[in-house]
């Protein structure tokens, strides 16, 4: 019990405005956890919903990988705390696939209207990330091939569900983007093994239903 406390604290250690230590989340992720993450670039300090990178049409400012490229994220504890003893306020960015945790993403209000309709079916879940627009829910690595299948079965798939699986990533928290704070909708539970997660296919079909119902079915830019 004392070990698992004490990973607890590491994780949810305080910086003297109140904030979570990025540093010590991004070790818990990749030494504890095993999930290879890297820092993402930061929001443009001058204009927050402009981001630090050359795009200057980068639709998610402060929350994707740049400088290092998505291919350096590693669960070294020495790189990570390298990286972030550098760039302290970076995101901590997740390269989901591989061994580590998929997602599927979707619009705030349809995956609340989702996380609902998995509730009542009973089904468990898992960690779920949100940003002020999207929430992505972590499920178990899939391969292209599998999603292909799953997909190609049904008769309607709404453009504003997205996939983040092998070379992909998503920010986690507390990282702070362009758009606003990286937060847990769903908390992980407090310890030392990596957090379960669910299958994707009774996720897919829970937030098919949810995005046809809501008409939030349009792609977004």
């Amino acid at each position: 019990m004392r070990e698992i406390l004490g990973r607890r604290r590491r994780l949810l250690s305080q910086r003297s405005d109140g904030r979570p230590e990025l540093i010590s989340a991004a070790l818990t992720f990749a030494t504890e956890w095993q999930w290879p993450v890297l820092p993402g670039v930061a929001a443009d300090p001058q204009a927050r919903s402009r981001c630090g990178c050359p795009d200057a049409e980068c639709t998610v400012p402060g929350a994707h990988p740049f400088d290092p490229g998505l291919l350096a994220a590693t669960t070294d504890a020495r790189m990570v705390r390298w990286w972030w003893s550098n760039r302290p306020a970076a995101p901590v960015i997740l390269a989901t696939g591989g061994k580590a945790p998929c997602a599927v993403s979707m619009p705030a209000l349809a995956a609340s209207q989702a996380l609902t309709a998995l509730d009542r079916m009973g089904m468990r879940l898992g960690p779920v990330v949100a940003s002020p627009s999207r929430w992505a829910i972590l499920v178990k690595p899939y391969s292209l091939e599998q999603l292909g299948e799953l997909l190609y079965a049904k008769d309607f798939v709404p453009g504003s569900l997205r996939f983040h699986g092998e070379g992909g990533y998503v920010a986690l928290p507390p990282s702070e983007t362009g758009e606003g704070e990286i937060r847990w909708e769903r908390a992980p539970l407090p310890g030392s093994a990596s957090p379960w997660v669910p299958d994707v296919e009774a996720v897919v079909d829970a937030a098919v239903e949810a995005l046809t119902r809501t008409g939030v079915s349009a792609p977004e830019l």
